[in-house]
């Protein structure tokens, strides 16, 4: 199992944009243009998922919930 990595720390600027830590761009293989989708909570921490990550795990559990209400129709 892979344990979480630190790739440094960012700062916000004056119209809310960080860099996100070269290191960090290359092992996730993210390029200028990606979406990312932002998900947090307002005393926690702030994750960034790239946006065709989510889509597909979006689109695999509405697959699972259609199964799951077929079988439960029955």
């Amino acid at each position: 199992m892979d344990m979480p990595k630190m790739f440094g720390t960012v700062t916000v600027g004056d119209r809310g944009q960080v860099v996100i830590p070269v290191q960090a761009r290359k092992q996730f293989r993210l390029k200028s243009g990606d979406k990312l989708v932002v998900f947090g909570k307002a005393d926690g921490p702030i994750a960034f998922i790239p946006a065709e990550h989510f889509t597909r795990f979006l689109e695999h559990t509405s697959e699972i919930l259609a199964k799951i209400k077929k079988a439960s129709a029955r």
